[in-house]
């Protein structure tokens, strides 16, 4: 053996073997606060707050409310990753969650969640406006009380209810700017609030066993596919006229995008109702992403309308 390849000393190895916890221990908090669903709601915000500001709002502005807005949705779920540890560990899509494998102990992620939902109020509160934090405070409170502990195993009507709590960001996004909730944020919460049924229930349709087992009456395990579909085109079609509501307060390119992408919504959620109906291969999760791109193609064309600065299509 040469001298390049001599063994690690001790030392060496219970260092390196100190940072393997760390680094383990590090990465379970971070997978308490569900990342890639952060993403998701920090995606609104910021077109949010373009059309409040009708332009590009100050970078501090935009950082420091996506710093807490963060914040806020990651309390949110370490809370509810406390709350149904004991079902993520029954459903195959949830139980690699810290809590379902004992990575960290539930004393410790309800404290992790509770000073990350208090900091993050503080911080809004002290970078933007108490609107804003007052708001955050309370998507957190109705996401774990209402929608968490409340709806999520009583009710097939669950992620209905209980999804206002994602439309917030929009919300806290246009207090941030104008320090008041307009009706062009209320009509984005709707936008966010009726597209929630019919991504959801697409996902729960390819989970449907999972959720089953758990014991939790999402919509597709207690009605029939059928059923669930029809759901899903009636939301679609709800939501796509509701984004509709928000063109007098945008230009030609958001109501172009509106116009487009509600209808190619609507024919995928019709596509998928129709196969449910004729017995086919049904793909579920095809809608599910389709419905992610479209939010976000949606709320990216709110942005870039509002930061073109044209003329309004009503002004």
């Amino acid at each position: 053996m040469s001298h390049d390849e001599a063994p690690s000393a001790p030392g060496e190895r219970g260092a390196r073997a100190v940072l393997h916890r760390v680094g383990g221990t590090l990465r379970a908090y971070v997978g308490l606060t569900k990342t890639r669903i952060i993403e998701q709601l920090l995606v609104v915000t910021v077109p949010a707050m373009f059309l409040a500001e009708r332009g590009i709002p100050s970078p501090w502005l935009i950082c420091a409310t996506l710093l807490g807005g963060a914040g806020s949705a990651a309390s949110a779920h370490a809370l509810n990753c406390v709350a149904d540890a004991d079902i993520d560990a029954v459903m195959k899509r949830t139980a690699r969650r810290p809590l379902a494998k004992g990575q960290v102990p539930t004393r410790h992620a309800l404290v992790f969640g509770l000073v990350l939902g208090a900091l993050s109020a503080v911080w809004l509160a002290l970078t933007t406006n108490l609107l804003a934090a007052g708001l955050s405070v309370a998507a957190i409170a109705f996401y774990v009380l209402v929608y968490t502990m409340l709806l999520k195993r009583r009710t097939s009507q669950n992620i209905v209810w209980g999804g206002a709590a994602g439309c917030m960001p929009v919300v806290i996004g246009w207090a941030a700017v104008t320090g008041t909730v307009e009706w062009p944020a209320l009509v984005m919460f709707g936008v966010i609030f009726f597209w929630t049924p019919p991504h959801f229930w697409a996902l729960a349709m390819r989970y449907r066993e999972d959720y089953a087992a758990a014991g939790v009456p999402m919509l597709p395990v207690v009605a029939t596919a059928e059923q669930v579909s029809r759901r899903i085109v009636i939301y679609s079609w709800v939501m796509a006229a509701w984004t509709l509501l928000l063109v007098p307060a945008t230009s030609w390119v958001y109501a172009a995008v509106a116009v487009l992408g509600g209808a190619f919504f609507v024919l995928r959620a019709q596509l998928l109702h129709r196969a449910v109906v004729r017995g086919a291969e049904v793909v579920p999760m095809r809608l599910f992403h389709l419905s992610n791109i479209y939010l976000c193609v949606l709320f990216a064309a709110i942005a870039v309308d509002a930061a073109l600065g044209l003329p309004l299509l009503f002004s």
